[in-house]
């Protein structure tokens, strides 16, 4: 199991040899003499474990696990002395320390501890990212030219820790290109926190982001830390960022160049070591020009673009999503449904103005309603069946409100797929209001 572990040990003997022995476990073991070059190098990277003796010159081991737990609350701290007694072991512990051993000790034993510690920390780290994960976890899939080509982007973007920014429509699956890169990365072991930028109120997103000490503000009943602690070590999406208010965008804006977060009321920052990774529907360059977003943060976050691309340019991936999600959803309800070929021609034809999200709910939606397992085409929504299909080649004619109904809402979809999803400029495109949009949209399931 590796590990980052930092000695502080005035006694040159004994720190030589806990050194030794610690590095060949295999862990990176780095030492200081005092408590104020331990800071100093707790201040330029991140430790798993320090492991301090308490009786130091000019700061001794209470005074720097005090500030170890400020800078950086999820490396642990083993105590260590030789005039050690019970109540000292237990204000150690009360103090934040995750152990106490006293002087001599043997080597095989801290070495124990030590794994104890790490093996911890990797279980808290898989239970964050399985809590994130869980449910969401789904396969990239498609063999179309555009989406081969993302593929390899991902595999290229994963080796390094850049920040990246991904783009593309709602419902393309920006969330699942997030987490490729995450799982396959070296970070893959290491936390994966979601946040959604546009979901939580402003008035809490700071303290969801960056967390908050015990009385910062009125509510702040205990010390909470923040998503981006949270993530130490380990990737953090933050989705729909063109959303992110201004003030924020300032404090994210440090957070990326120094690497370190500040808790609402607390007066120390704590160092970080997150890859972060955005996501947006918006063009943040025209936020830009329009002022709603900070250009300085706009070109940090742009360092590798990446662009998710809509379903209507990788057609040829409709066969294979569709037989993806028969496939789920058949399993869920004990059954397995297949699409005739008028029904597979009719999906592929369909522009899916909401992308691969709108493929998935309506096979959902058909594996439900849908009388036999073989979907045929008049099991299909009348937008995707068309309404040539239903009233201009029928032998019958139908009712003149029905071909209105049909054409209204073939418009609707038109409009909305021009805008990409922006009902207000969808609603300016039809000439109706946003209110109005939103009554037929509802009226017609859409």
């Amino acid at each position: 199991m590796t590990g980052k572990i930092l000695i502080v040990e005035d006694d040159d003997i004994m720190r030589i040899t806990v050194v030794d022995h610690l590095q060949l476990q295999g862990w990176q073991v780095h030492d200081c003499t005092n408590g104020s070059a331990a800071l100093t190098a707790l201040n330029q990277q991140y430790f798993d474990v320090i492991i301090s003796d308490i009786r130091m010159p000019e700061m001794n081991g209470d005074q720097l696990l005090t500030a170890v737990k400020k800078l950086s609350p999820r490396t642990e701290v083993i105590m260590m002395t030789a005039h050690g007694s019970t109540q000292d072991a237990i204000n150690c512990l009360k103090n934040g320390a995750a152990d106490y051993i006293l002087k001599p000790f043997d080597l095989d034993d801290l070495t124990c501890r030590v794994q104890r510690l790490l093996q911890i920390q990797a279980i808290k780290a898989r239970c964050v990212s399985l809590e994130n994960t869980v449910g969401r976890r789904q396969p990239l899939i498609g063999s179309s030219a555009p989406m081969q080509k993302l593929l390899n982007l991902i595999s290229q973007v994963s080796q390094s820790d850049s920040t990246v920014l991904i783009h593309g429509e709602s419902g393309t699956g920006k969330e699942l290109v997030a987490a490729a890169i995450h799982f396959e990365s070296s970070r893959a072991e290491k936390p994966y926190i979601r946040v959604n930028c546009a979901a939580i109120p402003d008035g809490l997103l700071e303290s969801e982001l960056f967390g908050h000490e015990k009385g910062a503000f009125t509510g702040a009943d205990q010390t909470r830390p923040g998503k981006f602690e949270l993530a130490d070590q380990g990737t953090i999406l933050l989705d729909e960022i063109g959303d992110l208010p201004l003030h924020l965008q300032v404090k994210l804006l440090r957070v990326l160049q120094e690497r370190e977060i500040e808790r609402i009321g607390a007066g120390l920052p704590t160092r970080i070591d997150v890859r972060v990774i955005c996501a947006t529907t918006k063009n943040l360059a025209d936020e830009v020009k329009q002022g709603r977003f900070r250009e300085d943060l706009f070109y940090r976050l742009q360092v590798i673009p990446l662009t998710v691309p809509p379903l209507r340019e990788r057609s040829t991936d409709i066969s294979v999503l569709t037989a993806y999600f028969l496939e789920y959803f058949g399993g869920e309800r004990g059954r397995t449904f297949k699409l005739s070929g008028d029904a597979m021609q009719a999906l592929e034809r369909y522009p899916f103005p909401g992308n691969v999200r709108e493929l998935r709910n309506l096979i959902e939606r058909i594996t439900v309603l849908a009388p036999a397992t073989e979907i045929q085409l008049w099991d299909l929504p009348l937008e995707i069946r068309g309404i040539q299909e239903d009233c201009m080649t029928n032998e019958e004619p139908c009712q003149l409100s029905t071909a209105v109904a049909q054409a209204e809402r073939s418009c609707i979809l038109r409009a909305l797929e021009k805008s990409s999803g922006n009902k207000t400029l969808a609603a300016e495109i039809l000439g109706i209001s946003r209110k109005n949009l939103w009554e037929k949209m509802k009226l017609y399931a859409l």
